[in-house]
């Protein structure tokens, strides 16, 4: 089943674990300094690599659901 990375942009600090953990799938706004979510949909080949940047991240700012 794909999955989504959502991202709670209130609670991010901008620390880019999750772009260091996952660079194809999370990046951060020069502007604002918060976490963009790049990949729309995630299939089983990344679900590992998605998982891992979820966990990267110090503030829980980033959660994995059901598309």
């Amino acid at each position: 089943m794909p999955l989504k990375i959502v991202a709670d942009t209130a609670v991010c600090q901008g620390t880019a674990c999750c772009m260091m953990e996952s660079p194809g799938l999370c990046d951060v706004d020069e502007q604002t300094g918060k976490v963009i979510v790049l990949v729309d949909e995630i299939g089983d080949a990344r679900r590992a690599e998605a998982e891992t940047a979820v966990r990267a991240c110090p503030t829980k700012a980033l959660e994995l659901q059901d598309c």
